[in-house]
């Protein structure tokens, strides 16, 4: 796991299968649950356990783990302490009609009484659930909360619903208590775990729902405080104190517990221990440091067994008490040659003999600039615990120091890719036990007492050998003659080799025979076998300088486009070639370092190599305009490509009939999920690509490209850089005086300001857009603007303002033949008539929508219409209708990644629960809608903070609901809303009256 996730797993409900190991065994294996409903299953097959009583004397032998049972003890426990005259008889009767249900010696009768013998120990869920929090505690206990959170989500996940449901009897609800405070337990200990985890935001709604159905569980009011803490709502976080205090004296006459006031008197002195979840305490740093810096050894090194015999010899020797100097062995040999994979591998295997150690240092020695031995050694030092105010400034004093620091050690050096003997001198540790192995290029004839091993290439056995571990047998066994071919054309040299066999590797539909076609042709062997100078790191230029033409355009070109990477299709787009030479070009420059792959089909420049490939276009692309050339290529592409996703999403709508059209046929997707994820992936290259077509050719097409890929306003995720880019646009549009493109770019803003709740400039930019749309004979304009300013109108409650553009907006989309846009104008009149409390018309002017989207096959904008027709259900008092129809709108938007509308429908959710007195629910759906974010920004989250002060009001917690409502009101007052008068009543009522 690479790291701690955010967000808690999700938990559900549901059969467990917890016995049998294979499919016969589960297929036919006995289980039984009693973490909900008292039942058995056969395999899949569930049983007929009878009448309540049956399932009671079931519940009672499996609770008791395989011991027997009176029949004294079980008529107690089925009737108490009243049973029937005829107990013992109907005990029995029970009996035998459960033993012709269950295999036979599961119910057997012992001294008088009954047993159930499990047939094993994951038959029954409870058994299953205590080995989970067994393994949980564990886990915890060993620092891995990861694990154990995920153990523990499994544990509650056997939970159906309330234990032993429906079973009678004292027992039973004895039981039935202890499980379900077992339960809560368990469910603490995972929230707390959470906490530990920094998930505080995302469990603020579970402990809200929790607290609520739990009001006297202090420890789920403490988990509360802290989450809401760590949430930035420190006045909530003490309103729920202060509910819990009242709650206490009012019903049990207690104060809170010492831990709860502990908590409050932190939190109230802003305890920056509380900021953060906690951290185990370190351990006590080892004395003397242990330094292990050796760089992961490759896991198919291959050959040298002569040599790493040899130098393993040295090393061992070294080690010995006995030893009377300090051993140094020096490689050397060719670029390529494998000399630090070597010595890495060699180094490893004597790591035992050096338990004090080891250090490992790129000397660079191969490049422009060697590294300076005094500065490794204060690099050297540190790793051994000597601290920066002890290390000497001069490099005679730190040298010095280095072999006193080694002194009665037993460390071993790697001193790799070294300039020269005059470089390794100072880091030679200088005693005996310690050893250093060097490489370098050159032989160090010069390096007194060293053990010098010149490395030759492998030979062809090992060549082949180290192929085929990476190419794979299957496909070096099929062609071997043609693998001996590609190894010998590589010289038998490792890095040629691996870089070979690399590329075949990542190319399966190359074959062996193709490689070597290619490296048979010694004017191309070079260029087949880049992959950038390995032993030696050049500078920019020269490797630039070493590209070929075909490289060098694509390195410029390339470099031109902001965004943060670029997909392989888009590559192909700005190149003007077919993909297949496009992913050659890219891989060739992957392979020089002067390119990244930043994932399969992505690729990425290193943002100093970005710069450096612009200066190249500035001065190497001839004739310039091939670099105006390129950005449209891109331009057209992600236009093109957006345009079809637009179109996949919303069938029917003619916003993809008026854009601007391009040259780029762009990607084609085999269904609408991969549509959607190729918007969503390429969100910050699209918008990039936005702010770079502000010149008058591309400006249209830019804002287009807006208008196509609006889903990523509507996700949230991007909203920020949409607004900036669609700012960026409408400017200059304007400087540019092209009402068309400025038009469009502020309807587009207009929407983006509507999500944020910013309806003052909203209106604004829609009323402008109107004009412009026609002077510019623009039927897309004159149809959306009206539409979004009726939308503006529902939210400022101007019912007739509202009334008057969406009828608008309504004959423009049919004059315009734009069906969905006439059903969402629709929808939206459809809400101004019942805030009119004309509900019955809106009811049917919605429908008229849904109808039009059914028919067109739509589906996102289906969502839109039934959340709309679920706030006119509600409006009629036909709450379950609404919860029907708003249930559905949220699961579309989640589908569709469409989080502001997600956090949205759960306002409405919550507006119909609270309606219908379902506090509790208001609140749990009131926490999602804030930590998922609503259309409408600010304005919206003080909404949701009302509604959600209003359902805590109702479960009690009155503290925490005035919280809410202050922070709403603060929210409500710096935008001069009218809502703030609403909230005002609410902490004044006796004012307000």
């Amino acid at each position: 796991m690479d790291g701690v996730p955010r967000v808690p797993e999700q938990r559900r409900s549901g059969s467990v299968t917890m016995a049998g190991t294979g499919a016969d065994a589960e297929s036919e294996a006995l289980r039984f649950s009693v973490l909900g409903p008292v039942r058995a299953w056969r395999g899949q097959v569930a049983l007929n356990t009878g009448s309540p009583q049956q399932r009671a004397l079931l519940a009672a032998l499996l609770l008791r783990e395989g011991r027997t049972a009176t029949a004294a003890e079980l008529i107690d426990a089925l009737w108490g302490a009243e049973p029937p005259s005829q107990a013992l008889a109907a005990l029995r009767t029970y009996a035998s009609r459960l033993r012709k249900i269950l295999d036979p010696g599961v119910l057997v009768s012992e001294s008088g009484g009954y047993a159930v013998r499990s047939p094993g120990e994951s038959a029954l869920d409870l058994a299953v659930a205590q080995e989970l929090s067994a393994e949980a505690e564990k886990a915890r206990a060993a620092g891995d909360l990861c694990h154990a959170r995920e153990v523990l989500n499994r544990a509650l996940a056997l939970w159906d619903g309330e234990p032993l449901a429906g079973v009678p009897g004292p027992y039973a609800e004895a039981q039935r208590a202890r499980l379900e405070e077992w339960r809560l337990g368990l469910l603490e200990s995972r929230l707390d775990m959470d906490l530990d985890q920094g998930c505080h935001a995302e469990a603020v709604s579970e402990l809200t729902a929790l607290t609520a159905a739990h009001p006297l569980r202090e420890r789920l009011r403490e988990l509360l405080m802290l989450a809401l803490y760590r949430s930035g709502r420190q006045a909530e976080a003490l309103a729920v104190y202060a509910d819990t205090r009242r709650l206490l004296a009012e019903e049990l006459g207690v104060d809170p517990r010492p831990g709860l006031r502990e908590l409050q008197q932190r939190i109230l002195q802003a305890d920056p221990a509380l900021a953060e979840p906690s951290a185990p305490a370190a351990e006590p740093a080892a004395a003397p440091v242990r330094p292990a810096q050796l760089p992961a050894s490759v896991p198919d090194f291959t050959g040298r067994a002569t040599v790493v015999s040899e130098l393993s010899e040295v090393l061992s020797s070294a080690s010995e008490a006995e030893g009377r100097v300090m051993a140094v062995s020096a490689l050397a040999g060719i670029g390529g040659v494998g000399k630090t994979t070597l010595a890495v591998h060699v180094a490893h295997r004597a790591r035992p003999a050096f338990p004090d150690g080891q250090l490992y240092v790129d000397l660079q020695g191969a490049g422009p600039r060697p590294a300076e031995p005094e500065t490794v050694l204060g690099s050297f030092l540190r790793a051994l615990g000597t601290p920066d105010t002890a290390i000497p400034d001069s490099l005679e004093e730190r040298s010095a120091l280095y072999r006193s620091v080694l002194d009665g050690r037993r460390v071993l050096v790697l001193l790799d890719n070294a300039k020269d003997a005059a470089q390794v001198r100072p880091l030679l540790p200088g005693t005996e036990g310690c050893a250093a192995l060097v490489t370098s290029r050159v032989r160090m004839l010069d390096l007194a007492g060293a053990h010098l091993v010149d490395l030759d290439v492998l030979s062809p056995d090992e060549a082949l050998s180290l192929f085929t571990k990476i190419v794979g047998e299957e496909r070096v066994a099929a062609e071997r003659e043609a693998a001996l071919d590609v190894v010998a054309a590589c010289g038998f040299l490792p890095l040629a080799i691996r870089i070979a066999a690399s590329r075949l590797a990542a190319r399966r539909t190359w074959t062996v025979s193709v490689l070597a076609a290619k490296l048979a042709d010694e004017r191309r062997r070079l260029d087949e076998l880049q992959a950038g100078d390995l032993a030696v790191k050049a500078t920019f230029e020269l490797g630039y300088g070493q590209l070929e033409p075909a490289q060098a355009r694509a390195f410029r070109l390339l470099g031109l486009a902001d965004g943060p990477d670029i997909s392989l299709a888009a590559a192909a787009a700005v190149l003007d070639l077919p993909a297949e030479d496009t992913e050659d070009l890219l891989e060739s420059l992957v392979d020089t370092s002067l390119l990244e792959s930043a994932a399969p089909g992505r690729y990425r420049f290193h943002d100093l190599v970005r710069l450096y490939a612009r200066s190249c276009a500035e001065r190497d692309e001839w004739p310039p305009s091939e670099r105006e050339a390129a950005m449209s290529r891109l331009l057209d592409f992600y236009l093109a490509t957006a345009a079809r996703v637009y179109a996949t999403e919303r069938p029917g709508d003619r916003t993809v009939e008026h854009l601007e059209v391009t040259e780029q046929a762009g990607q084609t997707f085999s269904d609408d999920g991969k549509a959607l994820d190729w918007l969503h992936t390429e969100a910050a290259c699209i918008l990039a690509c936005v702010q770079q077509s502000l010149a008058q050719e591309n400006l249209r097409r830019g804002v287009d490209l807006l208008l196509a890929a609006k889903d990523l306003a509507e996700s949230g995720a991007s909203s920020l850089v949409y607004e900036t880019a669609t700012r960026a646009v409408r400017n200059a549009a304007d400087a540019l005086g092209d009402a068309l493109a400025a038009g469009r770019a502020r309807v587009t803003l207009t929407q983006v300001l509507i999500k944020s709740g910013q309806f003052d400039e909203a209106a604004v930019q829609a009323a402008q857009a109107i004009e412009l749309g026609r002077t510019a004979g623009d039927p897309w304009t004159c149809a959306n603007a009206p539409n979004e300013l009726g939308i503006i109108a529902i939210c400022r409650n101007d019912h007739a303002a509202g009334e008057a553009h969406l009828l608008k907006a309504i004959h423009a989309f049919r004059e315009d033949d734009n069906r969905p846009g006439e059903a969402s104008a629709l929808c939206n009149l459809s809400r101004v008539l019942v805030s009119m409390g004309r509900a019955s018309a809106g009811i049917e002017l919605v429908q008229q929508g849904i109808a039009i989207y059914d028919e067109l096959g739509l589906t996102v904008r289906l969502a839109n219409a039934r959340y709309a027709l679920g706030i006119a259900l509600s409006h009629t008092g036909r709450d379950a209708e609404a919860l029907e129809q708003l249930t559905e709108a949220l699961r579309i938007f989640v589908d569709n990644r469409q989080r502001l509308w997600e956090g949205t429908t759960h306002f409405r959710i919550a507006q119909v629960h609270l309606s219908a007195r379902r506090a509790t629910q208001a609140a749990l759906h009131a926490e999602q809608a804030l930590s998922t974010g609503c259309i409408g920004g600010d304005w919206m989250r003080a909404n949701v903070l009302t509604l959600l002060g209003k359902s805590l009001d109702a479960l009690g917690q009155v503290d925490r609901a005035r919280a809410c409502w202050r922070e709403a009101l603060n929210i409500h007052e710096a935008s001069e809303a009218d809502e703030a008068r609403e909230v005002h009543r609410l902490l004044h009522p006796v004012a307000a009256a």
